[in-house]
């Protein structure tokens, strides 16, 4: 009898067990797959278009997700160009950069190191407007303005700019972006004249350019940043601006020949490009001839012709023009703070 009851326990104890598998079995078999693998969460890039040059910002008075960057052409400086990973000369005119999906536009307080002034609606225009050369680049709001590069100097309403004005000024700024991918990024436009083909920017690196460059190398005997004063009259004079630039570290009677009390529009008509001119000065060789007449032949030259005859005249002279031209590689920069304007009406 006992027997019997161990024997009925046991298949009692066996049969429980296989209908607990077979129902462990289904209950997995109506769950849904797990997948092999977790998709990877979506990556993110951020890019940054970096501003270099006498430029003024302000937001598209006919469009409030775009702002505006604006900059005169002038003698004192090259032919803007654009630069990623390829690049291209632009002539004076109107472009738009086209970036694809990115983060939520800037809506903060600007950093106090970004000059900031006001400008007028009509004023505004008339610089947009301003076909006698002229640049402007018109792009979606960014998600920050990043200063790129600081430098010491006063700005103002009247001249001599107070001493209280007086900070590190953003002298380049960044515009960042967050995007899913480096594609999609294009420059169209409008030259004044002549046309322009839209260009797709390749970025193997997350940074593009937009730089003018002084059209020669600082003279190192010029203690007084005369080239950043005359762009800051250049862009205050473009804009219709009364605004002045000081640099507290030059000698104080820079004063007295400052371009922007003495507006000589000979002295401007007189300076042009001189690359190797410049060169021979960094070398303190101001007599050698040939390199000086080189520099003379610039004016009408292109970049080509340039670097295939410059060896022929200082080899020196040629490597700096060819790191000059090929690398944008500039012997002097701009140290004026670039504008943040706000229009009025």
């Amino acid at each position: 009898m006992r027997t019997n009851r161990s024997f009925n326990r046991s298949l009692i104890a066996l049969a429980s067990g296989v209908l607990a598998t077979l129902f462990l079995i289904a209950c997995q078999q109506s769950q849904p797959p797990t997948p092999a693998t977790q998709s990877k969460a979506a990556t993110t890039e951020k890019v940054f278009v970096v501003f270099e040059g006498p430029w003024a910002i302000v937001a598209d008075p006919k469009d409030p997700n775009s702002v505006l960057a604006l900059a005169p052409k002038t003698k004192l400086h090259r032919d803007l160009y654009v630069a990623a990973s390829n690049d291209s000369v632009l002539a004076a005119g109107t472009y738009d950069l086209s970036v694809p999906a990115h983060g939520a536009a800037f809506s903060g307080t600007l950093d106090p190191s970004f000059a900031q002034a006001k400008i007028d609606a009509k004023s505004l225009q008339h610089a947009l407007d301003d076909k006698s050369g002229r640049y402007v680049i018109r792009l979606p709001k960014p998600e920050a303005y990043v200063a790129a590069r600081r430098f010491r100097s006063r700005v103002g309403a009247k001249y001599v700019p107070e001493a209280t004005t007086e900070q590190n000024y953003a002298t380049q700024v960044s515009f960042r972006y967050t995007v899913s991918t480096l594609n999609g990024f294009s420059l169209a436009g409008t030259p004044d004249t002549g046309t322009f083909n839209p260009l797709l920017l390749q970025l193997d690196t997350p940074t593009i350019r937009f730089a003018i460059e002084p059209a020669q190398m600082d003279d190192p005997r010029d203690k007084c940043s005369t080239h950043s004063r005359e762009a800051f009259r250049d862009t205050a004079m473009f804009l219709g601006l009364t605004l002045f630039v000081d640099f507290p570290n030059d000698p104080a009677d820079c004063h007295k020949k400052d371009p922007q009390m003495v507006r000589s529009t000979k002295a401007e008509a007189g300076q042009g490009p001189s690359l190797n001119r410049n060169a021979a000065l960094s070398l303190e060789a101001l007599d050698h001839s040939e390199t000086a007449n080189v520099a003379g032949r610039e004016v009408t030259l292109g970049r080509a012709e340039i670097l295939s005859t410059v060896v022929e005249a200082d080899p020196v002279a040629h490597y700096l023009t060819d790191a000059m031209y090929l690398f944008h590689v500039s012997g002097g920069a701009c140290m004026a703070p670039i504008l943040f304007l706000t229009t009025t009406s």
